[in-house]
């Protein structure tokens, strides 16, 4: 397949509520619909991973960041501006509903303080996978929770490649790094906490 029907394939399966493992700028991720409460369900039980823990999302620019958050922290444009690596940060008040639509984040994606991790990917597959939907999806580790994150698609597990819709191919990963994201928590008054380096 070529890179455009890769992207399209991955495009209708999480249009359609299913489940992708595809690379991202940091690791393999899992993927799908980030308002789509029953896609996201799912990734939680690939995982195997308490539902009660937040995801981390990929939203295509600033503007999309805008219509999932109440408010973003002044702070968080300059950060997104100057940024040249992975960082993931986390907003205060995400729009979400227990339900979800395409207009509110699923609230199975949200942490118990109502706060949410966004990315902005530097890998433009992901940005114009994102983009192409519309809408924030789901970006978490492709591992059973608790054991070691795959630098590798190599590195796998068979089972979480057997669970997922859709197996984006290797040769797409052209800029996953292997190492995890910078993690910040902004407040709306100018507040960062470094969640990870």
């Amino acid at each position: 397949m070529k890179a455009e029907e890769i992207l399209n394939e991955a495009l209708r399966v999480v249009r359609a509520g299913g489940t992708i493992l595809y690379p991202t700028d940091t690791v393999w991720g899992l993927g799908c619909d980030a308002t789509h409460a029953e896609a996201v369900r799912r990734i939680f039980e690939i995982k195997q991973r308490e539902d009660s823990k937040s995801l981390v999302l990929l939203a295509s620019d600033l503007d999309m960041v805008a219509r999932y958050v109440k408010e973003i922290p002044s702070i968080a444009i300059d950060l997104v501006e100057v940024n040249d690596a992975p960082m993931t940060i986390i907003y205060p008040g995400a729009v979400c509903s227990e339900t979800g639509d395409k207009w509110h984040l699923a609230a199975n994606v949200v942490a118990g303080d109502g706060s949410v991790g966004i990315r902005i990917p530097l890998m433009e597959w992901c940005r114009q996978l994102v983009f192409k939907l519309g809408r924030p999806i789901v970006s978490t580790s492709a591992n059973v929770s608790g054991e070691p994150t795959p630098q590798r698609f190599s590195e796998i597990p068979q089972e979480i490649k057997d669970a997922v819709d859709f197996v984006v191919p290797p040769s797409v990963d052209t800029a996953s790094t292997g190492r995890a994201s910078q993690i910040l928590k902004l407040g709306l008054r100018g507040e960062i906490e470094i969640i990870r380096k």
